[in-house]
């Protein structure tokens, strides 16, 4: 995992001497989680276009996460965070797994898709993986970690909150699904907000020494 720090430039920086940061996601519950993380460090975040997809290659969330965070930083000249997640089934071999996001068309019917497997099998047990990756220009990763979350998937959705699995995800120890949750529960309890909890120092270390 890269550490090095490169040098200012026009791209990265503005008037107030803050890091622009495109965040490598169209998913907007996932960059509204990230914009609650990162909102007290001195960056400017931006979003991906659209209409630009990466494909992901790879053949675990590390190696997807990486070339995310390294397509998108060379795309906007910027640096780049990635995230690659998904919920992994015991009873299913540890799927979706990376093809969380391409189990079904939308969050509906991949939940549907779950459950349906999962109907005669009393063996619940599932996590939750996420893998942060944050690159510069020139295919540099400055950052890399990941977080993991254990719980149990549900007989039928429940709560509002949330996006993708987290109606039928229940967080081993509590009693709720990320969906039952208020976002600050979620935040410190889910596998994003561990993964981001190891990165939070070395980002603020790596900040400083722009």
């Amino acid at each position: 995992m890269g550490k090095g720090v490169r040098s200012k430039n026009i791209n990265q920086m503005n008037s107030m001497d803050k890091v622009v940061l495109t965040l490598a996601t169209t998913n907007l519950g996932k960059f509204k989680e990230f914009d609650q993380f990162l909102s007290d460090f001195p960056l400017i975040l931006k979003s991906q276009p659209q209409d630009f997809e990466v494909e992901e290659t790879g053949s675990s969330f590390a190696e997807n996460a990486r070339i995310k965070s390294i397509a998108i930083a060379n795309l906007m000249g910027t640096w780049a965070l990635a995230d690659d997640s998904g919920l992994c089934v015991e009873a299913l071999s540890g799927a979706p797994g990376i093809y969380s996001s391409r189990y079904a068309n939308n969050d509906v019917e991949r939940i549907q898709r779950i459950l349906n497997e999962l109907e005669s099998s009393s063996n619940r047990s599932a996590y939750f993986v996420s893998n942060i990756c944050i690159a510069a220009p020139g295919n540099e990763i400055l950052l890399q970690v990941d977080g993991r979350c254990e719980g149990r998937i549900t007989h039928a959705p429940r709560g509002l909150e949330g996006f993708g699995y987290d109606p039928i995800f229940e967080v081993n120890g509590t009693g709720l699904t990320f969906a039952e949750m208020p976002k600050f529960q979620k935040n410190k309890l889910g596998h994003r907000g561990k993964a981001f909890s190891k990165l939070e120092t070395s980002l603020r270390e790596l900040l400083g020494n722009c």
